[in-house]
């Protein structure tokens, strides 16, 4: 066990101090690591993987936190079209989705420069350009704290849904071990869904390119945007997209689309508006300072920086300001991507 600041586990860099860090690397190591852990009250110690995804409070967390850097692909084929495909939690999701495009494996590429971990992307169901997780997810391996055992989650079990999962809405029951996908194997990829990478493609909608080509589209139209983490950079503090694309009534949907707000029907069917273009719509723009040490990034309005001695209490704070100033202007509701953890004050509790 070592003590060490939740800043130096984010990429945020932000956070106070945890209580024990215990960081797994071997898959092997699961069983031993756990009989290291005084939960002190607590359910389930916090897990990080590469900390993309989370605000740290100041305060910290006096418990333990788990680092997860497993690592390991493992594959087997099932059928003549069809590849099983096990990975470690702690495996970069960038990473697993560069190998896969390499061996012609389809399901995938349009994951792509998604920061990140394996293990964390079923908890959001992470996604992108008309992509999820779930597409092509078949079962999880994880550990149940509240029966102290191993236990395999099928895909359905997890109900993943849009940018949510059961591991999102009930933290601190089950720790991810290792994910195992289904990818076929094709020389083409799924189908093109979305408008923006197909016209990086240069193809029309419903078109199959290669999958390299695919994955390589993805990351162009990903680095134009300012979509992938330069950690040496100077927007390198940062979590990604800081809102989710709001659910919107057919009546907001009709009204903001009519004004050029990309609006669109996610996974599940709900009517979503584009959070970036509703931020830049009520005058918030790339390099923009939101608050003392805390600004839109240089390329988009929806990627949130922090610079100086910002905390994280100021970190939320401009989230605040910003998702208010939306509100007031438009009616719609935008809220938090990223996961709080931590000790926050008040009703706050990550």
């Amino acid at each position: 066990m070592a003590h060490c600041t939740l800043a130096s586990l984010t990429t945020l860099r932000l956070g106070g101090p945890a209580g024990h860090i215990i960081t797994v690397s071997d898959p092997a190591d699961w069983t031993d690591a756990i009989r290291t852990i005084d939960l002190r009250g607590e359910e389930a110690p916090v897990v990080l993987g590469h900390g993309s995804n989370v605000i740290a409070s100041d305060a910290g967390h006096l418990g333990t936190v788990v680092v997860m850097n497993t690592r390991g692909i493992t594959a087997t084929r099932v059928d003549r079209s069809t590849v099983e495909v096990t990975v470690q939690a702690g495996h970069p999701l960038s990473d697993l989705v560069r190998w896969a495009a390499a061996e012609d494996l389809a399901g995938m590429e349009c994951l792509a420069g998604i920061p990140g971990t394996v293990g964390a992307a079923p908890v959001q169901n992470a996604g992108a350009y008309g992509q999820q997780i779930s597409d092509a997810l078949d079962r999880l391996t994880v550990w149940d704290w509240k029966t102290g055992r191993l236990r395999t989650l099928p895909a359905e079990a997890c109900r993943l849904r849009h940018r949510g999962s059961r591991f999102k809405g009930s933290p601190g029951y089950w720790t991810i071990l290792n994910v195992t996908f289904h990818l076929i194997r094709a020389k083409r990829a799924a189908p093109v869904t979305y408008r923006p990478l197909a016209d990086e493609l240069g193809v029309p909608i419903g078109t199959r390119p290669p999958v390299p080509e695919v994955a390589g589209a993805v990351l162009a139209n990903r680095y134009r945007r300012g979509l992938l983490l330069d950690r040496n950079g100077p927007d390198a503090r940062q979590v990604g997209s800081v809102f989710l694309n709001p659910p919107v009534t057919a009546d907001q949907a009709a009204r903001w689309s009519a004004a050029g707000c990309p609006v669109h029907h996610d996974s599940d069917g709900q009517l979503r508006a584009s959070a970036g273009w509703l931020l830049e719509h009520v005058g918030c723009h790339p390099g923009e300072e939101v608050t003392d040490g805390v600004r839109c990034s240089n390329q988009r309005a929806l990627t949130l920086t922090a610079h100086s001695r910002v905390t994280a209490t100021g970190f939320t704070r401009a989230l605040t300001l910003l998702s208010d100033r939306v509100k007031t202007a438009t009616g719609v509701n935008l809220r938090p991507e990223p996961v709080a953890i931590g000790i926050w004050p008040d009703t706050t509790d990550g």
